[in-house]
């Protein structure tokens, strides 16, 4: 497999970055950024994926400002929803296969459990609604699609929530944290190599590719609230700000977040033999990435 050829959007993202160095030892990577094709503009993705002809592409940009999207709602349409239907169409041209990103933030958070993939959608934000109409795009497409739900992703790069509040830490006597929103900080390394591991799986068996199509959950395993992740991240570390917890009521946003964003991934594992790391795994891997910087 080390010829097949794959396209990568979202280059300079969290996921997209890692996802640039786990494919390289069996494939041909193309990862373009913004500027090498802008995903507001139809014509630029049909010339993108025209000009590479991947049998593989993985779409890993996305319109994520979560709160900003309240205000932007048509561009995060565009992004989330216009451009992967858009990927579809350059895929089914060329024979691709198409895997992308979609988030917990596809459902409500009323449930008392882990959401399966069975388990009916309400998203409660702009964001939630135009990555659910990226997912049923997709679907209608009619290629080999796997969508990957994931939540709270974050990592040694980019802007997150771990990186966020290891800053704020080191200037703030005091750090207020949402404790009652539960789900499972996912590293977005983990995310690429899960996505690698599948790939190839999935492409071995080209006659099963659209039987093993669908939606999947990867998330890290386990579980914690935005408290305990942050308190987590700042373990064992002196002369920073204290940690206190607080109900989401008391931290007024823009969008709407679900209160649940835990999500089984029984199903991958089924699948596909796939399940990440214990998030605190992960967290532990990715704060010496940090140090190291």
């Amino acid at each position: 497999m080390s010829a097949l050829r794959v396209l990568v959007t979202g280059r300079n993202g969290q996921v997209g970055a890692e996802l640039a160095q786990v494919l390289a030892p069996w494939a041909e990577v193309h990862a373009l950024s913004r500027e090498e094709m802008d995903l507001t503009f139809d014509a630029a993705i049909h010339a993108a994926v025209a000009r590479v002809q991947p049998r593989l592409i993985v779409n890993a940009a996305a319109y994520t400002a979560v709160d900003k999207a309240e205000s932007e709602p048509k561009l995060a349409a565009r992004i989330n929803a216009q451009a992967v239907a858009t990927l579809a169409a350059a895929a089914q041209k060329v024979g691709a296969a198409v895997i992308h990103y979609s988030t917990d933030y596809v459902f409500d958070g009323t449930l008392d459990r882990p959401y399966c993939e069975r388990d009916a959608t309400h998203p409660l934000n702009v964001y939630g609604r135009t990555k659910l109409a990226g997912e049923q795009a997709l679907a209608a497409a009619g290629v080999p699609y796997l969508v990957l739900r994931t939540s709270w992703v974050y990592g040694a790069r980019g802007k997150n929530f771990l990186r966020t509040i290891l800053a704020l830490a080191a200037q703030k006597p005091e750090l207020r944290i949402v404790a009652d929103q539960t789900g499972a900080p996912t590293c977005a390394g983990d995310i690429a190599a899960a996505t690698s591991t599948l790939a190839q799986q999935w492409l071995a068996a080209p006659n099963t590719m659209r039987e093993r199509s669908g939606v999947y959950h990867l998330t890290a395993s386990g579980q914690t609230s935005w408290f305990g992740f942050a308190e987590a991240a700042l373990a064992g570390r002196s002369g920073l700000a204290r940690l206190t917890p607080i109900p989401t009521a008391e931290y007024p946003t823009p969008a709407a977040r679900p209160l649940n964003s835990r999500l089984n991934c029984d199903k991958l594992e089924r699948v596909f033999g796939v399940r990440l790391p214990e998030w605190r795994q992960s967290l532990t891997t990715v704060l010496a990435e940090i140090a190291r910087q």
